[in-house]
């Protein structure tokens, strides 16, 4: 009896220790469900379609596929599934498809077809841009989790630090101005 309790128990706590491995998630399934329920009309409807979907467990349910399967799955193989897709962005001139494959994004003008791809490189933490047939260009690139390197038109790269007053240094420099527009 104390061997098959202690067995159990040790096979509890293994099974328990992947449920808390300190991996919160993007829980992006409940993420996409609350934001088309934010895109809806009115508040008064989002209300009612909250109240319907705690009622009906379809948030219920949406958070435990978060959490059973799909952060599962983030963490393992570093993307979800859920976040790959497509959105429709209304700019000031043109309306953009924004299409996540979950390595990056690419974003196309309705109007113009003009196609712009953004990427990031997992090995050396950096955002990069390209156009179609083009070579990249590199955005920035994270340093810390307070500071960027971010090219300057002369070659070169700059620290910049990853804050309002940061940018607007950053963008004064490179416009040659002593205060940068708002």
């Amino acid at each position: 009896m104390r061997k098959t309790f202690f067995t159990v128990a040790v096979v509890c706590t293994l099974m328990g220790s992947m449920l808390f491995t300190s991996c919160i998630g993007s829980f992006t399934l409940t993420n996409k469900l609350l934001t088309w329920n934010q895109s809806v009309s009115n508040k008064f409807v989002n209300e009612l379609i909250f109240f319907a979907f705690w009622i009906l467990p379809v948030y219920e349910v949406s958070a435990l596929a978060d959490v059973l399967v799909l952060n599962s799955i983030e963490f393992w193989s570093g993307s979800n599934p859920v976040a790959k897709g497509t959105k429709v962005i209304e700019g000031n001139d043109q309306r953009y498809l924004v299409e996540c494959d979950g390595k990056g994004y690419t974003i196309t003008g309705e109007t113009d077809k003009s196609v712009v791809r953004l990427d990031f490189n997992e090995q050396d933490r950096s955002w990069s841009y390209s156009l179609p047939g083009g070579e990249k260009h590199l955005i920035f690139t994270y340093v810390d989790d307070t500071h960027l390197k971010m090219p300057m038109p002369d070659g070169s790269y700059k620290l910049v630090e990853a804050s309002d007053a940061g940018l607007y240094a950053y963008q004064a420099a490179i416009t040659g101005t002593q205060y940068a527009a708002r």
